[in-house]
């Protein structure tokens, strides 16, 4: 899918709205956005995936309220929803995939938010069609930015930090885990890293770290000990952090082949030492 303008601004251009003027998508944009939906059929691996644009209903207000994840969403026109197959790497695909329709959105002038819970249950999945061997771990808002943001967007963008990242030292390595990349070392990989780090992810937790070995980029899941165990009243939120994975992964190819940097995914766990238990090998880009 082109962007309009290179994907370093639109990336740039993301955050978490929360708050949305109400007013219907103006009907070329939204026609733009759901061409682009319709024609994701499959996940970056090939996992069965489906996307859509739900008009928002009173139903999905109410639902919203109780979601204990990003606070408070005020006048959304819809939201972006999908639905993901059975697959080793799925839950990763699914981020990838629904934040590349998040970053057309935004490239359209469009306002979004992630929300992260189990939609299984929810009105969301019974409208999409929700089946039993599929998987709808997050939607994201979408609508018409407002004018001016509510009292209670801000305090939650305060709470969550979402003006806030990790530095790269935490984050990229180079060899081994300990031994920081720095950003001159990176060489025309310096943007794709930095785009992955400007990711949105649940709760501002950005579980990602990559790892340089010669050409090889390996991509690891720094787990936060407990968080696939939240539960939202009685539902068990979903493999979030995963999902922030396959966000990661997309700010990353999107921005390498704008740079006609070449690579592509392989699953070939490297002998890298990991720091500790919670670290876990999700893919390589070579």
């Amino acid at each position: 899918m082109f962007f309009s303008k290179a994907i370093n601004e639109v990336i740039a251009q993301r955050y978490s709205c929360r708050t949305y003027d109400g007013q219907p998508i103006e009907p070329e944009t939204r026609k733009k956005l759901e061409a682009f939906l319709a024609s994701q059929t499959a996940g970056r691996f090939g996992t069965p995936l489906r996307l859509e644009l739900l008009a928002v209903s009173a139903e999905e207000r109410d639902a919203l309220r109780g979601l204990g994840t990003y606070g408070i969403i005020r006048r959304p026109t819809g939201f972006l929803v999908g639905a993901l197959g059975l697959g080793a790497h799925n839950m990763e695909e699914f981020g990838y995939a629904l934040e590349h329709a998040v970053l057309l959105a935004t490239d359209l002038g469009l306002g979004t938010c992630w929300l992260g819970g189990t939609f299984t249950r929810s009105s969301f999945a019974a409208r999409i069609g929700l089946r039993a061997d599929e998987s709808m771990p997050a939607i994201s808002a979408v609508g018409n930015i407002a004018d001016k943001r509510s009292f209670v967007d801000q305090l939650m963008r305060k709470g969550a930090r979402s003006s806030t990242r990790l530095p790269w030292e935490q984050l990229f390595f180079d060899g081994r885990f300990g031994a920081p990349l720095a950003r001159e070392q990176a060489g025309a990989y310096a943007t794709p890293l930095e785009m992955l780090r400007l990711a949105p992810s649940a709760s501002n937790k950005q579980p990602w770290r990559v790892v340089r070995e010669g050409a090889r980029w390996h991509f690891y899941l720094q787990r936060t000990p407990g968080y696939g165990q939240i539960r939202v009243g009685h539902l068990r939120v979903g493999d979030l952090q995963r999902v922030d994975l396959g966000i990661a992964m997309c700010h990353w190819e999107l921005t390498a082949r704008e740079l006609s940097l070449g690579g592509d995914w392989a699953f070939e766990e490297p002998a890298i030492q990991k720091p500790d238990e919670w670290a876990v090998y999700v893919a390589t880009w070579k």
